[in-house]
């Protein structure tokens, strides 16, 4: 799962933002694959424990000896920040356990509907003017879900409902990001998600702890340094390159979420799925595009 991106202080350097996002999104795909494969052997919970247990403490090792902790924890609206972290676990939450039941590259077309989502939330929630080219591709977005989905389909199922579930609650945890950019640094607001939904998860974990395997604990800090990392390279990225013009290499998520799937599970999506996905990103590029007119 990716963040919005921080304030970036040099857009000299385009090639090496494609670069960053690219590594970013390898890095996302790959979290994502180990969540999947995790979470058929443990409870959904200590998945998504490991992942921000682990993303959390390697946090506190890269920045607080820079920048001090009481630094990094200081916010304006923790009211705000509490807000953002609920949905970013409600997001973990729904993908992973869609993750059971959904295949990888499908899953992961459906939760980029969020860029689709924050763009018609924006217009109620932020008071943003949204275009009419905007608006019908919002609508085809919808559009390329529906033909993924399509009745009759063997992911016409209540299960779809799950990584829809995760994009909208990922849409409504960029539009806070977007409201705390100018309020609290990045830093500090992923950092302190980090660590409300540690403790949130650690306060849960007692009622479904399963002790791991030492190759499957592997697995988890992978899982967490996967996630970090990737945050990382994804504000690197925007650092060297505007936002629209990384935008289209963020969907190669969903290229190597099909990568994986076929390698490591066996699936490859049909004609149909093939479509609604190219239909899905190329809504999203849409949006892109007009916002970078504008």
């Amino acid at each position: 799962m990716s963040v919005s991106p921080s304030p970036f202080n040099d857009t000299e350097q385009p090639l090496k933002g494609i670069v960053l996002i690219c590594l970013a999104v390898l890095l996302f795909a790959s979290h994502d694959t180990l969540s999947k494969y995790l979470s058929a052997f443990y409870p959904i919970v200590m998945v998504v424990w490991a992942r921000y247990v682990v993303h959390t403490l390697l946090m506190l090792v890269v920045f607080v000896p820079r920048s001090g902790f009481s630094a990094v924890v200081r916010t304006k609206r923790p009211g705000l920040q509490f807000l953002r972290a609920l949905c970013l676990i409600g997001t973990s939450m729904l993908f992973t356990n869609g993750l059971r039941y959904i295949p990888l590259a499908e899953a992961t077309a459906v939760n980029f509907l969020a860029p689709l989502l924050v763009t018609a939330l924006s217009v109620p929630l932020l008071g943003e003017r949204v275009g009419r080219g905007q608006w019908l591709a919002v609508l085809a977005g919808f559009v390329g879900v529906l033909i993924v989905v399509r009745p009759g389909g063997a992911l016409f199922t209540p299960a779809i409902l799950l990584p829809l579930g995760s994009a909208l609650c990922f849409g409504f945890y960029q539009l806070l990001t977007r409201k705390l950019s100018g309020i609290d640094s990045p830093t500090t607001s992923n950092f302190l998600t980090g660590i409300l939904n540690s403790l949130i998860m650690s306060a849960l974990l007692p009622f479904f702890w399963s002790t791991p395997t030492l190759l499957h604990g592997l697995f988890m800090i992978g899982l967490g340094t996967c996630g970090m990392l990737g945050h990382l390279l994804l504000t690197q990225a925007f650092r060297h390159a505007a936002p629209a013009m990384l935008a289209p290499f963020s969907y190669g998520q969903i290229l190597f979420a099909g990568m994986y799937g076929y390698l490591i599970f066996g699936h490859t999506p049909d004609n149909y799925g093939l479509v609604g996905i190219t239909v899905i990103c190329l809504s999203g590029l849409a949006v892109a595009w007009t916002q970078r007119k504008r």
